[in-house]
């Protein structure tokens, strides 16, 4: 694995959140889980992904599973950024405003690449 570029800011220790919801659950006309995402990148962050889970219960201790015929309409989704402090805590009370039901995580996460995809290299062939 290559050094770090100098320019890329988010190397070293960040804070990682990880937001879970419904994959139901709504704001603004359109999925929840795509309001964050749109929240998170109009303000500035570097970057954020969404994950739909294949099983789970939360607060409700309802077992949401895709076993299930019921449940398998509402399977958790999780949000996950890692950024600076800061920018975490900046967004936490749009997200309050936000999220209905769910739960919100915060940890210490080192981050060791963070770049974009680059063009693979040509061959020579041609």
């Amino acid at each position: 694995m290559s050094a770090p570029q100098a320019t890329d800011s988010l190397y070293g220790e960040r804070t990682l959140m990880r937001i879970h919801v419904g994959e139901t659950d709504r704001y603004g006309g359109k999925p929840l889980y795509q309001a964050i995402v749109e929240l998170l990148r109009s303000r500035g962050l570097a970057g954020a992904t969404v994950t739909q889970c294949i099983m789970g219960f939360g607060a409700t201790g309802r077992i949401h599973s895709l076993m299930s015929d019921v449940t398998a309409l509402d399977m958790p989704v999780v949000i996950e950024c890692a950024e600076t402090e800061e920018k975490i805590h900046s967004v936490l009370p749009a997200l309050d405003e936000m999220i209905g039901g769910g739960l919100i995580t915060l940890e210490r996460a080192q981050v060791i690449v963070h770049r974009a995809a680059t063009a693979p290299e040509s061959g020579g062939n041609g």
